[in-house]
């Protein structure tokens, strides 16, 4: 179905000043049409003050059959024919042709030209002949590249466009006959080329390829003889062996209709051939074929009456820009040109495909009111011009701005209007006698004749028509030129200037019909949208002009999904959102648009609105709502979506609400049965806000602290919110920091625990909530820090919670510095709660008794230290750069000095130190240290060392003593009584304890 509305796409009309009937032709860029009569072309200007202005001419070898020009090269090529014969040639530098008699130079493709003759182009017209082994019947030019590709009998031709650079200002333009396609069983009656993209067309088929490079297969395949699968190629050639032999006068043979997509389309029966003849280009050596769609028509040939009418032509393959979103960044994109949309037509009936990914294709068709022999999708103003009379249809799935085939997109910057929308006509022009068409840029040139051709007495049957090897794709002898015809070119209006006038003609549906507003509000976004996909190509007030353009359209549908549902189907009002998004307006701007003088406001909170704001409130914005808009917007709430209210209220952009009136609307919650743990905690909060401490009290006390944790995970914005990217805590927070720290450290992780913050913010909040630079840690975090460790969360770095809690434990032990608040946990709660603190080794009790300066804090801080070393989790090695601050001079250092050399192994070097700083410890370190590998230590490193301290004497003569009786207990028990005499000292020191020596080997011998 086609909505037609009364709308003015084409705006002003001038006539071209031809002397002849055209018989051919077309646009040349931005600022000439081509015209050819006879054996001539005229050039004329249709851009700035000299529109419709002669630009030169020149003269054809023949009558033109059919003429395109390239916009990549500045070129024009025509098929022409003369005695009989056809030729194609390409007219290169046709700008310089001033006068009709200007000197012209005639050149072979691929010839090279001396150098004293190639400055003579710079400043002539040249022509560059194509000579093919077969007659040209239609051509293409690649609208990026400029390549030319021509269809002949059975086969296409692709010339690649070459330049030769002859100075930095002027370059020569070349062809070079690179690729031969052949392709049996098709005539080709139109063809389109377009990034490597081919499109085939005969009367009833259209067959689309892709020409793609790979060097790998090169070593497997000869490309110079390359065939496409066909499965069924034998089949089809049976088939139409036996449709021409049931062929007569009284019978009509009409092959099934079929489409094949991707891979399948290789079994259309064509067989493919690829013939490699570039010299230059060794990448189209390589080439192989994709094929991407086949589809075979059969119409009910019934409807028509002439034979004419049931032919495809208008072949079509548009490249479009595939950017990014639409943005405000939309300028940073870099767009590049690929070929998406696929038109042809059959009378009466437009059909339209995007190509899209392999494997997928997505495909539209609508019917327009009179036929004709063209039709023209454009990219530049989203619009199907057809023949008979002039029409502009919007293609909503035409300039890439349906990506790859999806329908909605409602992601909050790529949104787009259904492909399921019926296509919208907004004008249909009448012309008398409207003959031939074509488009480009923001022209469109019309042939009309006011005089009607005369019937044929006889035409051919239709089945003619039908058969792959029917020739009537060669070209007709025209008619003689008759009076009565006009060339007009036709300029149609900007996409802004269309788009406003869509915008006013929607507000006429409104009321009565919504559907239709919808309807024309999208097309007219979707008019923008596909301006916008070629920006590189608009000057910077046109593009500033589009995007507003573009973001007052997404308002509009915006406001739409907001309040038009109501007489509609509801289920797209969350679109709401990411219209409103692209319309880059704020949420205060979004609420002015609401109507709030209705009486009976539960009537006008559509579903879209709330989606909107909703979501909205949950993005942390930076916004700030006024107080009045902030009531408002509790009230809507209240009355659409109450078990929402708690989570608004959290948000930072109501907070200018005044506490009372949030106050009474959380108890008409309460009173009406949807009292819940989130509640409690918004009742506490605002009455924090109000100086209510009794309330927030009772309100906090209502519940266990395990209840509390579960109310903050749901709303974590209770605690913290963000402004501007930066965590702020709230009043709440600030509070418990001071009356229950237990419970906002358990809220924060529980919060990480759900992923509902980040490390790293968890620990910005801590540092912001108590006041504290970067380089200072509150006691606070790192009762969070020991909390994590205790929880054990499985995306916590562990060796960097260690690094974390070490350094902080460190730095106040050697700046003995008490931390700030007291601390939660003591070491021994930790060593029972947590496996990573480790109990506290036993000679460590007996070097830290001699420690008489420490306070509770430092002995505090000091024993969670010791306590992580002797845990099993944490690697040793990492700490050694830690310690540097913490001086050996200290028991305290000493300790983990010694603690950390003992995880390492080294217990020589913890014996050499204790027996100097503390040999009260040497035993309960032995004791507890040299044990299984380390056990021969005994006599090998602490039996001598203490003989050799015992013999220079000293103040600590006694203190050695009574550890070499301990040392030499544990000798005598491990070793054998020649082995043990073997290790006593030779100078006689030890003979002292040889009665005691005697004792021990006895009680051995005993046990």
């Amino acid at each position: 179905m086609v909505q037609l509305y009364n709308l003015h796409p084409f705006g002003s009309q001038q006539v071209v000043p031809c002397k002849l009937e055209p018989e051919r032709f077309c646009g040349g860029g931005r600022d000439a049409l081509f015209v050819a009569a006879g054996c001539k072309v005229e050039a004329f200007a249709v851009a700035g003050q000299e529109l419709c202005q002669p630009r030169c001419s020149f003269s054809t070898l023949g009558r033109v059959l059919r003429m395109a020009y390239s916009e990549a090269g500045d070129y024009l090529v025509a098929i022409e024919e003369k005695n009989k014969a056809t030729f194609l040639r390409a007219y290169v530098n046709w700008r310089s042709k001033r006068t009709e008699n200007a000197r012209v130079c005639i050149r072979m493709v691929g010839h090279d030209v001396e150098a004293s003759f190639r400055e003579t182009f710079r400043d002539q017209m040249s022509i560059v002949e194509m000579p093919l082994s077969e007659a040209p019947l239609c051509i293409s030019c690649c609208p990026v590249k400029g390549d030319l590709l021509v269809g002949c009998t059975n086969k296409l031709v692709l010339f690649s466009l070459k330049r030769h650079t002859i100075d930095e200002e002027f370059s020569l333009l070349d062809f070079e006959r690179s690729l031969i396609i052949h392709i049996d069983n098709i005539m080709p009656v139109e063809i389109s080329y377009c990034v490597g993209h081919v499109g085939v067309m005969s009367d009833l088929e259209v067959l689309i390829l892709k020409l793609e490079s790979d060097a790998k297969i090169a070593e497997r395949v000869n490309h110079h003889s390359r065939k496409a699968s066909n499965p069924v190629k034998q089949t089809e050639k049976g088939i139409n062996n036996e449709i021409s032999q049931l062929e007569s006068d009284d019978f009509v043979i009409c092959p099934k209709p079929m489409e094949l997509l991707g891979k399948k389309s290789e079994q259309s029966g064509l067989s493919i051939t690829l013939e490699s003849t570039g010299l230059a280009d060794e990448k189209l050596q390589y080439v192989h074929v994709q094929h991407l769609l086949y589809r075979r028509f059969a119409p009910d040939i019934s409807a028509y009456v002439l034979p004419d009418d049931i032919k495809l032509h208008s072949l079509q393959l548009l490249p479009i820009y595939q950017t990014g979103t639409f943005d405000s960044k939309l300028e940073e994109k870099v767009p590049r040109k690929e070929p998406r949309n696929l038109a042809f037509q059959i009378p009466r009936i437009i059909w339209l495909s995007i190509l899209t990914v392999v494997n997928r294709l997505g495909s539209c068709r609508w019917r327009f009111l009179s036929g004709g022999a063209a039709v023209l999708i454009t990219t530049d103003d989203n619009q199907a011009l057809t023949v008979g009379s002039l029409g502009s249809f919007t293609v909503q799935k035409q300039p890439g701005v349906v990506e790859r085939g999806r329908g909605y997109m409602d992601t909050t910057l790529k949104a787009c209007p259904p492909i399921s929308m019926d296509v919208c006509a907004l004008r249909i022009q009448l012309f008398i006698g409207l003959k031939a068409i074509c488009h480009f840029k923001n022209h469109v040139i019309l042939l009309t004749k006011a005089e009607p051709e005369a019937i044929p007495e006889r035409r051919d049957s239709p089945r003619r028509l039908l058969s792959r090897k029917d020739t009537s794709g060669k070209s007709k002898i025209p008619p003689v030129a008759e009076a009565g015809w006009n060339l007009y070119i036709v300029n149609t209006v900007s996409p802004v200037q269309l788009y406003k006038e869509m915008v006013d003609y929607s507000n006429t549906y409104k009321t009565a019909k919504t559907q239709s507003c919808i309807h024309l509000l999208s097309e007219a976004h979707l008019l923008v949208r596909a301006a916008l996909m070629d920006a590189s190509q608009l000057e910077p007030g046109e593009k500033a002009e589009l995007l507003e353009a573009f973001r007052e359209s997404c308002a509009h549908l915006g406001d739409c999904y907001n309040f038009l549902p109501s007489r509609l189907d509801t289920q797209h009002s969350h679109l709401t959102l990411p219209y409103y998004k692209m319309s880059g307006l704020s949420l205060a701007e979004v609420l002015a648009r609401v109507d709030w003088t209705v009486e009976d406001m539960s009537q006008k909170y559509e579903r879209g609105l709330i989606f909107y704001i909703n979501h909205s409130l949950y993005e942390n914005l930076d916004e700030e709502l006024t107080k009045e808009l902030a009531a408002k917007v509790v009230q809507m709430f209240y009355v659409a979506e109450p078990k929402q209210l708690p989570h608004v209220l959290c948000s930072p952009s109501v907070k200018n609400i005044n506490p009372s009136t949030a106050m009474s609307y959380l108890r008409k919650l309460d009173v009406s049965g949807l009292s819940s743990i989130l509640l409690t905690l918004t009742k506490a909060a605002v009455a924090l806000k109000m100086g209510d401490l009794d309330v927030h009290r009772n309100e906090m006390k209502s519940h266990s602290e395990m209840k509390l944790v579960c109310g903050f995970i749901l709303e974590p914005r209770l605690l913290i919110q963000q402004r501007k990217g930066q965590v702020i805590p709230t009043e709440l927070a600030n509070h418990l920091k001071e009356t229950q720290p237990a419970l906002l450290v358990a809220a924060v992780l529980g919060l990480q625990k759900n992923n509902k913050i980040g490390i790293e913010e968890a620990d910005s909040f801590f540092k912001v909530l108590c006041v504290k630079d970067e380089d200072t840690i509150p006691q606070l975090l790192v009762d969070f820090w020991e909390a994590q460790l205790v929880a054990c969360l499985p995306d916590v770095v562990l060796q960097e919670l260690f690094f974390k809690l070490i350094s902080q434990y460190i730095w106040r032990l050697s700046k003995r510095q008490p931390p700030d608040t007291t601390p939660l946990r003591t070491s021994e709660d930790l060593i029972n709660a947590c496996g990573h603190y480790g109990l506290i080794y036993p000679w460590v009790h007996v070097l830290m008794s001699s420690d008489s300066l420490a306070d509770e804090y430092y002995t505090g801080d000091l024993s969670k230290l010791q306590s992580l070393i002797c845990g099993p989790s944490f690697d040793i090695a990492s700490i050694i750069p830690f310690l540097e601050p913490l001086s050996e001079d200290t028991v305290a250092g000493l300790s983990v000095h010694v603690l950390c050399r003992t995880r390492l192994k080294e217990h020589e070097q913890c014996l050499d130190v204790l027996l100097e700083r503390c040999p009260e410890a040497v035993i309960p370190y032995a004791n507890h240290e040299l044990k299984e590998e380390n056990r021969t230590l005994w006599w090998k490193k602490l039996l001598p060392e203490l003989c050799q301290r015992i013999k220079h004497g000293g103040e600590k003569y006694r203190l050695y003593l009574s550890l070499l009786k301990e040392t030499l207990s544990v000798v005598a028990v491990e070793l054998e009584l020649k082995d043990f005499l073997n290790v006593l000292p030779e100078d006689g020191t030890a003979a002292f304890f040889l009665p005691y020596l005697l004792y021990c080997s006895r009680k051995k011998s005993l046990t």
